[in-house]
C-alpha cells in the first residue's frame, strides 16, 4: 500500500500556543500511518520536537505576515519575497509529492498559492481572529482562504470572525478545539495561602498579551503586599523595547523583588505547580486560549480576560474569574477576590482539571484532525489509516 504523505507548513519554530498545537497535529498524522514532511521558516526548539516524533523537517525561508511588514515602505520587499518563495515552494511540493498540504495559521498565505498552483488539496488551520483589526486588513488576511479545500478553526469565535469577511467559508470549514498536553503529574492547589498569593503569567511578552496590565494590577490590588509574580515568556525579535519598558515600570512600582522574569521556557507547568493562580490578561482578540486551558489542566484557578476566544477556552469552569480586558483596576479587584475566596476556588480547580482533560484530550484532537485531512488522501491511504487505528 502507498503510504499517505502530508506536507505541513508552519511559520515558527518556537514552543508557544500554535507551535504546540502544530506539534500535536503532526503527532496525530504520524500515528495514523502518514509520512509527514514539515517546512519551518527557521530552526528552533520546535524542530527537535518534531523530528523526535518521527517527521522530517526542512528549513525554508518564507515571508511571514506581521503588522510591521504591511506598511507601504515594506511592501516591495514583501512582494519580492513572495515571488521567490513561490518558486521555491512549488519546486519543493513537486519534489515531495504530498497528497495534501496542511498550512498552519493565516500568516503564511504564500503556501496557499503554492498548493493551488501545484494542484494539491489545501487544508488551512486558522489560529488567528483579528476582529479588532481594520476591515481592509481583515479582508487581506482572509482572502487567501478562498484557495483552501478545507478550513479548520480552533474556536467558533475565530470562525465567526473570518465569516465576517468571507461568509462562504462556512461551507468548507469545521471547528476543532485545540488538544492540549497536560502536566506529567498534577499538584493540587494549596488549600491555604499562608500569607502569600503567587501569580503566574505564561505567554509572549507583548502589549496585546497584557503582562504590563498585570504588573499595574499587582501594584493596585488591596492585597498587593502579599503578591508575587512570575512572568514566563519572551518578546518577538525586534520588540525588545517592550521588555525594557516593562522592567522599568516594575522598578518604578517598587516590585523588582516580587516579580521574576524567567524568559522563554519549554513548559509553563513547573511554574504553575509552584504558583497559585494563572493570569491570562490579553488586551485584544484571542482566537482561543491555550494558557487558560493549561491552568485548568494544572488544577490552578485562573483570571482570564473576558473577550473573544478566551471566553470559549474558559467557559464551563468554576475556578475561572473573567475580567474586562486592558483594565488594571478590574484585574486588581479580581486578584483580591481570588485571595478572599481562595478555599472555594482552589477546590473548584481540582474538579476543573478533570473536565479540561476530557474536553481537550489529545486522542480526540488527533482523530478530528486526521478526519480533516483524510478526505483528501487516496482511498488506499484511508484504508491504511483505519488499519493503524484498529491496531492501536
Amino acid at each position: 500500500m502507498a503510504q499517505p504523505r502530508i506536507l505541513v507548513v508552519h511559520p515558527s519554530a518556537e514552543l508557544y500556543g500554535s507551535d504546540r498545537v502544530l506539534l500535536e497535529s503532526v503527532t496525530g498524522f504520524l500515528a495514523h500511518g502518514a509520512h509527514v514532511d514539515v517546512v519551518l521558516a527557521a530552526g528552533g526548539p520546535l524542530q527537535a520536537q518534531i523530528e523526535a516524533r518521527g517527521a522530517s523537517v526542512t528549513i525554508e525561508s518564507m515571508p511571514v505576515l506581521r503588522k510591521s511588514m504591511l506598511r507601504p515602505r515594506a511592501l516591495p520587499a514583501l512582494l519580492a519575497a513572495h515571488v521567490s518563495g513561490l518558486v521555491r515552494g512549488i519546486r519543493l511540493v513537486r519534489q515531495l509529492r504530498p497528497s495534501v498540504v496542511y498550512v498552519s495559521t493565516l500568516t503564511i498565505p504564500l503556501w496557499n498559492a503554492v498548493a493551488r498552483l501545484a494542484r494539491v488539496p489545501l487544508v488551512v488551520h486558522v489560529h488567528e481572529a483579528e476582529r479588532s483589526a481594520g476591515r481592509l486588513l481583515r479582508a487581506g488576511l482572509v482572502a487567501p482562504l478562498r484557495l483552501a479545500s478545507l478550513i479548520v478553526f480552533n474556536s467558533r469565535y475565530a470562525q465567526a470572525t473570518v465569516e465576517m469577511d468571507y461568509p462562504r467559508a462556512s461551507a468548507k470549514s469545521r471547528v476543532v478545539y485545540n488538544g492540549v498536553v497536560g502536566p506529567a503529574t498534577t499538584t493540587p492547589a494549596r488549600r491555604s495561602l499562608d500569607g502569600g498569593l503567587r501569580l503566574v503569567y505564561v505567554g509572549r511578552l507583548s502589549a496585546r498579551k497584557g503582562p504590563d496590565v498585570l504588573v499595574e494590577a499587582m501594584a493596585r490590588a488591596r492585597h498587593s503586599e502579599m503578591l508575587t509574580l512570575t512572568l514566563i515568556g519572551a518578546v518577538f525579535a525586534g520588540y525588545e523595547r517592550f521588555e525594557q519598558q516593562l522592567r522599568a515600570r516594575i522598578a518604578e512600582l517598587g516590585l523588582t523583588n516580587r516579580v521574576r522574569l524567567e524568559g522563554f521556557q519549554p513548559s509553563g507547568y513547573p511554574y504553575l505547580a509552584e504558583g497559585d493562580v494563572a493570569v491570562v490578561p490579553s488586551t485584544i482578540d484571542e482566537p482561543f486560549g491555550n494558557t487558560a486551558v493549561e491552568a485548568m489542566l494544572a488544577a490552578r484557578p485562573a483570571i482570564v480576560s473576558d473577550t473573544s476566544g478566551l471566553r470559549e477556552a474558559g467557559a464551563g469552569y468554576g475556578s475561572v474569574v473573567f475580567v474586562p480586558p486592558a483594565d488594571a483596576d478590574a484585574l486588581a479587584a479580581a486578584i483580591d477576590h481570588t485571595v478572599d475566596e481562595w478555599a472555594t476556588l482552589a477546590e473548584r480547580a481540582r474538579v476543573d482539571a478533570d473536565r479540561a482533560e476530557e474536553r481537550h484530550a489529545l486522542s480526540a484532537y488527533n482523530a478530528q484532525m486526521w478526519a480533516a485531512v483524510q478526505r483528501f488522501l487516496p482511498a488506499v491511504s484511508q484504508r491504511r489509516g483505519l488499519a493503524v487505528v484498529a491496531e492501536k
